[in-house]
């Protein structure tokens, strides 16, 4: 892959927000780096390398990492039967994801590489360092031209995670990927959702963005909270004979959009339902005086 200007201003078409990142993730590969990702779910982590490969027309090999992807998922494992019929031999071999993308001289990308075990996490270095794996019986898979390894981990959530050797990091390069300003969550919003009322998005944006900060949560919503909210509020308006801004047609939008995305810190007093009405209130304005804030046959409207 070539640095070229004019595939990084195609893309910051397709990925909004996400130039600099770009260009970084180009240049790297370009230079034959391996690459972390490190960000919030929600931040384009996938995006942006599914967009790259697909404006680039390379091969794109998808892992998900979990703690159930031991060294033969990863990397492949001989067929019993084949090896009884005729020995261990190469056709018996069943590739895995690895193997794979060295063959194929692939994009290699781990989603949460933080959650795999270590053991797995392992076969990468030898990959990494000399380009190369050695398999017992099968013997050695060579990096076709192309290949690079790019994973991605959510710094921000330790449950199911693994802390990343020294020896992994010391191998690839590192973008960081935080959430996007306001305005281009709003882009990002208007962009899915077309159509949608501007003020309505940006006041969504502001209650998704609220939840990040909020004393009692731990893991606020991406920016796909906000995607469903307003999409789920246009549906629901249908549905009642309301507008989406209506209070109690938004806010049960809200309630279903977000209050499963949030990650509350455990022992806390507020739980998820009543963060969003909070938050809600704080930027929607307080619920209609006769109390039917969550029913559709609220006439009441911000």
């Amino acid at each position: 892959m070539k640095v070229d200007r004019a595939l990084v201003d195609r893309l910051d078409t397709e990925v909004v927000g996400r130039r600099r990142e770009l260009e970084v993730l180009v240049a790297a590969l370009a230079a034959d780096r391996h690459m972390l990702l490190e960000g919030p779910p929600g931040t384009g982590k996938s995006t942006v390398l599914r967009s790259l490969a697909e404006a680039t027309g390379a091969e794109f090999v998808f892992v998900e990492g979990n703690a159930e992807l031991t060294p033969s998922r990863f990397v492949g494992t001989f067929d019993p039967a084949h090896v009884l019929a005729d020995g261990y031999s190469p056709e018996a071999f069943v590739d895995g994801p690895l193997i794979t993308a060295l063959r194929d001289g692939a994009l290699l990308y781990v989603e949460e590489i933080n959650r795999v075990p270590e053991e797995t996490l392992n076969v990468l270095i030898t990959v990494m360092s000399e380009g190369e794996l050695h398999v017992p019986r099968l013997g050695r898979v060579g990096a076709a031209e192309g290949f690079r390894l790019v994973a991605a981990m959510n710094p921000f959530d330790s449950v199911g995670t693994a802390r990343i050797s020294a020896a992994i990091y010391d191998r690839m390069c590192r973008i960081t990927m935080g959430y996007q300003d306001a305005a281009t969550e709003g882009r990002i919003v208007q962009r899915e959702v077309p159509g949608a009322d501007a003020e309505f998005v940006a006041r969504v944006v502001r209650v998704v963005r609220a939840t990040r900060d909020h004393p009692s949560v731990r893991i606020g919503s991406s920016v796909r909270g906000a995607i469903d909210l307003v999409l789920l509020a246009g549906e629901l308006a249908g549905l009642r004979g309301t507008t989406a801004d209506h209070y109690g047609t938004g806010l049960d939008a809200a309630l279903a959009a977000l209050s499963g995305r949030l990650r509350v810190f455990e022992g806390g007093e507020h739980q998820a339902d009543d963060i969003v009405r909070e938050l809600w209130a704080a930027v929607f304005g307080p619920p209609p005086s006769d109390g039917d804030s969550d029913s559709g046959d609220d006439p009441g409207k911000v």
